[in-house]
């Protein structure tokens, strides 16, 4: 058996990627691929640092826990079945899953910082980086937390211009070259997903031959 195809996935908070995965992964069966995200390796909340106001600040490199990322990563590398429980954020009003990832012959790790950690990114067969302006990526943050979740509108736009926009500036955009393909996403990504979608289906008919 070869070694499962690894993908790692990055971009801007609000560029799309969530959006591009659901997309994808609609196209392959549920034992072809497995998709392990960022969002359940974040430190415990207690542990998150905060900025020269006191609020906690969740995008930045020292929120997440790499080394457990990268152990379940190289476990499912190796055939092994990873258990771990959802990260709610300690919303009181959210139930942790239990999540399940199962090994696949197609991997895809994604988070904002899945470039930035050097071992963690060793590991990528395939990098994709999902590009969008900074004025939509703004304008789909507000969409999603402040009119979608509930959030305070000026609360949104502090954590985007005190966090999520510096963050992008030093750690996520300098490694958009690291990517071997390059998916905009200011109007849609139809094409960029065929393409993807083409190298993937090629990668795992070599697998299962």
């Amino acid at each position: 058996m070869k070694e499962p195809l690894v993908v790692g996935m990055t971009g801007g908070s609000a560029s799309g990627k969530t959006l591009f995965l659901s997309s994808l992964m609609e196209i392959f069966q549920e034992n072809e691929i497995c998709l392990v995200s960022q969002d359940n390796y974040y430190k415990s909340r207690d542990t998150q640092p905060v900025d020269e106001n006191g609020v906690k600040n969740f995008d930045t490199p020292l929120s997440i826990d790499f080394d457990e990322f990268r152990h379940d990563l190289e476990e499912l590398k190796k055939g092994n079945t990873v258990h771990r429980q959802e990260y709610t954020f300690n919303n009181p009003n959210v139930t942790p899953k239990n999540l399940v990832f199962k090994p696949s012959p197609i991997i895809i790790a994604e988070g904002i910082f899945v470039f930035y950690d050097k071992e963690l990114s060793s590991l990528f067969d395939l990098k994709l980086f999902i590009e969008a302006k900074n004025y939509l990526m703004l304008k789909r943050r507000i969409t999603r937390d402040a009119v979608e979740r509930g959030y305070d509108l000026d609360d949104v736009l502090y954590r985007y211009e005190k966090h999520v926009a510096p963050t992008f500036e030093k750690y996520i955009e300098p490694l958009k070259h690291e990517a071997d393909i390059i998916i905009p996403n200011n109007h849609h990504f139809k094409k960029a997903l065929q393409v993807v979608v083409a190298y993937l289906k090629m990668e795992l008919a070599d697998r299962k031959a």
